[in-house]
């Protein structure tokens, strides 16, 4: 009696041990819907595979991924780049920080006025979006277009008061990057982040009146904070968001909307 307890006892201790060594690493990730919801979602199978159990979160703002992080409500999020990762930890008192970088969604000018630059009228209105980081990209892309003109150097930074030349007179609409598609028939024009174009079934590369380069600056990174950025089931995502398995869904699924940066 005594050995068959003995025995019932080993198999209850391999049966428990066996059980440990196949839980899961829950993380939480927040996201904006297109693409890098549907990137995470993608690498569900793959991350269990290796005991991670993603569950993502989709977001419609800028501003909630970041500070529910912060507050450990996520683990990570994925859906902003570098110079909007540093004016939030700036204005906001953040501490996030880069894991890797995925990925380019080249920002676009949009119009369902006109077809050509060259169509704008004097005086029309441009919504730009309201974040600092993405205002100054706005810029950029409108003197890249040729409308307007900005002081030599004035780099990543460039606000309105940046301006030398504008010989159209165009007049600048800041608004909630998440909101601009739906006003696109209120304005003249729109820039408009990749994101937000193709969950609007607006094609970059078909739509958009003037593009950025796919050299951009403005890499999609992977945020977490520095007390988990090292974590086993954070790095797992990492790689996988560093595969060829994504960058053959990104090429496939988005085409040259967006550029894988790895």
């Amino acid at each position: 009696m005594k050995k068959w307890l003995t025995v019932a006892a080993s198999l209850v201790l391999a049966v428990s041990l066996g059980a440990c060594g196949k839980s899961e690493d829950t993380l939480k990730v927040g996201a904006t819907a297109v693409p890098h919801a549907e990137i995470l979602e993608h690498l569900k199978p793959i991350l269990a595979k290796e005991g991670v159990k993603l569950e993502v979160k989709v977001f419609n703002d800028y501003v909630l991924p970041n500070t529910q992080v912060a507050e450990k409500q996520l683990d990570a999020n994925f859906f902003q780049h570098i110079p909007y990762l540093e004016q939030q930890n700036k204005e906001r008192g953040l501490k996030l920080v880069e894991v890797t970088g995925v990925h380019i969604e080249p920002i676009g000018l949009y119009s369902r006025k006109v077809t050509k630059l060259d169509e704008l009228k004097d005086g029309a209105t441009i919504a730009v979006p309201n974040d600092p980081s993405n205002f100054s990209r706005a810029l950029l892309l409108i003197a890249k277009a040729g409308l307007i003109q900005l002081k030599d150097g004035v780099g990543y930074s460039a606000t309105e008061k940046d301006i030398t030349q504008n010989a159209k007179n165009l007049t600048f609409k800041p608004l909630d990057a998440a909101m601009i598609p739906r006003s696109l028939d209120e304005v003249d024009a729109a820039v408009i982040n990749t994101n937000y174009a193709l969950a609007a079934n607006l094609s970059p590369t078909k739509d958009a009146l003037v593009l950025e380069d796919k050299d951009s600056p403005y890499v999609n990174i992977l945020v977490s904070r520095e007390d988990n950025k090292d974590s086993e089931a954070l790095q797992k995502l990492a790689k996988a968001l560093n595969s060829d398995e994504v960058k053959k869904f990104i090429q496939e699924k988005y085409g040259e909307a967006i550029v894988p940066a790895f």
